[in-house]
C-alpha cells in the first residue's frame, strides 16, 4: 500500500495529504503530482547528506519565506544617510 504523506506550506500553513507513487504502476488519485499542482518546493542542500525540503502553497508564501530569511537593513540606518 502507497504511504500517506502531507505537504504545509512554511509561508501560510496551508495543509495538503497526498499519497507518494514513486515505484507504483497506477498512479493515485491523491498522488503528489494531482494533489499539489502549482506548489513549489525548495530544496536546500545542508552539507553531505543533509537536504531541507520547504513546500509554499504559492509564490507569495515563497517570497514571504525567503524575505525572512535574508537580514533587512534597518532604516535608522538608511536614513541616517540623508537625501543625498
Amino acid at each position: 500500500m502507497p504511504e500517506r504523506k502531507s505537504a504545509t506550506c512554511l509561508g501560510c500553513g496551508k495543509k495538503a495529504e497526498y499519497t507518494e507513487c514513486s515505484g507504483w504502476g497506477t498512479v493515485p488519485e491523491d498522488a503528489r503530482c494531482r494533489v499539489l499542482p502549482d506548489w513549489l518546493t525548495v530544496t536546500r542542500w545542508r552539507g553531505m547528506g543533509l537536504v531541507d525540503r520547504y513546500d509554499f502553497c504559492s509564490f507569495s508564501c515563497l517570497q514571504k519565506w525567503v524575505e525572512a530569511q535574508v537580514p533587512g537593513i534597518p532604516d535608522t540606518f538608511l536614513d541616517a544617510f540623508g537625501d543625498g
